[in-house]
C-alpha cells in the first residue's frame, strides 16, 4: 500500500514522503502570495526548514520566517509574530513546526487583522463571534512532528505568561486551509520528542473514546488512532528512518486531534497547567499522567475499554489495557513521576485549581472537582 493520499477532511490534506515539495502550490490554493513561515527556534536553523524557505524563494514567495516561538507559545510570542507580519506586508501564514510553531502560527494569521486582544476568543461559549472573519489570513499548516495534531484544529493553546494558564483560543476560521503531512519532515525527530508526541497522539484517542458524549465518528476514528500508535510508535521509537511508520504516526496525530472534538478530560486538564507553569513536554506530561486517571474513571470507562482492548489485541480488558499503557511508558523511556519533568509537589493545591478551570475537563467521564484533582496530582508526583 502507497501511503500517499489527498484528503479533504477534515481539511484538504497532501499526504505523503516528499510532499513538502508542493509548497508552493499549497500556498496558491491557499491563496496566499506572500507568506510568512512561522516555527520554533529550535527548528529555524534545520535542513527541513531551509528546504521550506527555499522552495517558497524558488517560487517567488521569499522566504520570510518569524521563529520567536517559545515551547509553551505565550501572547508575547503572538504580539511579536503579528508585528513582523504586519511590518513585511505578508498575506498568509505557513505554519511550520510542532504543536507551538502550528499553535502560533495560526494565531498570527487569526490576530494580525483584529483590534480586540487575543484573550477575548477564548473558547468560551460565543466569544469566537467577537472576531473579524474577514479580518483573519489564510494558513497553511506543515506538521513536523507527529502527535499534537494542531494540522487540523481549529484552535491555539496559548499561554498567559502572567498567569501561567494555558487558554485555548477558537475560531472555526483558524482551521488551515491546506495540510502538508510530509512523514520525511519527522524523520530527525529524537527519540524523546518521538515518544512524547506519539504519546499525545495516543492521549487524544484514549480521552476522545472515553469521553461521554455521543460522536459515533469520533469514537470510531480514536479507536483506529489507537491500533496505529500501537502497532507503529514502538516500530519508530526504535528505528526513526522507517518512513512507513513515521506517516502511520502522523495519521494517528491527525486522528487523535480530529477525534477529539467529542471531548478530552482530565488527562489534559492535569497537563496544561503542569506545562504552563513548569514548561514541561506536553506529550510527555500527558503519558505521565494516563495511568492515573484511567484508574480514577475506571469503574465508568471500563466497559468501553474491554471493547477497545479486544480491537487492539490486548488480553484481559480494562485490566490489560491499563498494564500495556504503563508498559508502553516504560519501553518509551517517560518518567514515571512528573516531579521528575520539574514539577513540584509543593505547588499542588495551585495545580488543582488550575485544572479545575481548564476546558477539558467537560470531556471526563467522571465528575472532577479540586479535591479528586489534588489526589490525582499527588499520585502522580
Amino acid at each position: 500500500m502507497t501511503l500517499t493520499g489527498n484528503w479533504s477532511y477534515p481539511n484538504a490534506i497532501r499526504f505523503g514522503a516528499g510532499r513538502i515539495a508542493e509548497l508552493s502550490e499549497a500556498c496558491a490554493q491557499a491563496a496566499i502570495t506572500k507568506p510568512l513561515l512561522v516555527t520554533d527556534r529550535g527548528l529555524a536553523g534545520l535542513p527541513i526548514t531551509k528546504v521550506a524557505l527555499d522552495i517558497m524563494e524558488a517560487a517567488g514567495l521569499g522566504r520570510g520566517l518569524f521563529a520567536e516561538v517559545d515551547p509553551n507559545p505565550n501572547e508575547k510570542n503572538l504580539a511579536a509574530g503579528v508585528e513582523a507580519y504586519k511590518a513585511g506586508g505578508y498575506d498568509g501564514v505557513i505554519a511550520f513546526g510542532g504543536g507551538s510553531g502550528l499553535d502560533l502560527g495560526k494565531m498570527v494569521a487569526f490576530m494580525a487583522g483584529q483590534t480586540r486582544p487575543v484573550w477575548d476568543f477564548e473558547d468560551i461559549g460565543d466569544w469566537w463571534t467577537r472576531a473579524d472573519i474577514d479580518a483573519i489570513a489564510p494558513i497553511v499548516a506543515v506538521p513536523t512532528t507527529a502527535g499534537t495534531g494542531a494540522e487540523v484544529g481549529r484552535a491555539s493553546v496559548i499561554t498567559n505568561s502572567q498567569t501561567h494558564e494555558k487558554k485555548i483560543i477558537f475560531h472555526p476560521n483558524v482551521l488551515p486551509s491546506v495540510v502538508i503531512c510530509d512523514p520525511e519532515l519527522t524523520v530527525g525527530m529524537p527519540k524523546p520528542i518521538t515518544a512524547g508526541t506519539g504519546l499525545d497522539a495516543f492521549a487524544h484517542c484514549v480521552e476522545a473514546f472515553s469521553s461521554p458524549h455521543y460522536h459515533p465518528m469520533s469514537q470510531g476514528i480514536a479507536l483506529e488512532g489507537m491500533r496505529l500508535v500501537k502497532q507503529y510508535l514502538p516500530r519508530v521509537y526504535a528505528d526513526g528512518s522507517d518512513i512507513e511508520a513515521r506517516a502511520q504516526m502522523m495519521s494517528a496525530a491527525i486522528m487523535g486531534a480530529t477525534a477529539f472534538q467529542k471531548g478530552l478530560g482530565a488527562i489534559h486538564a492535569m497537563s496544561h497547567p503542569i506545562g504552563a507553569v513548569f514548561n514541561s513536554h506536553h506529550g510527555t506530561t500527558n503519558a505521565i499522567c494516563m495511568p492515573a486517571v484511567l484508574d480514577f474513571n475506571a469503574d465508568t470507562i471500563r466497559q468501553r475499554l474491554d471493547m477497545a482492548a479486544a480491537y487492539l489485541g490486548i488480553e484481559g480488558g480494562f485490566a490489560g489495557f491499563s498494564v500495556f499503557v504503563q508498559e508502553l511508558n516504560d519501553q518509551l523511556g517517560i518518567p514515571r513521576t512528573l516531579a521528575e519533568i520539574g514539577a513540584d509537589p509543593l505547588r499542588i493545591d495551585e495545580l488543582a485549581e488550575m485544572a479545575i478551570q481548564d476546558p477539558s475537563c467537560g470531556g471526563n467521564p467522571v465528575g472532577l472537582n479540586v479535591a479528586s484533582f489534588k489526589a490525582l496530582f499527588q499520585r502522580c508526583m
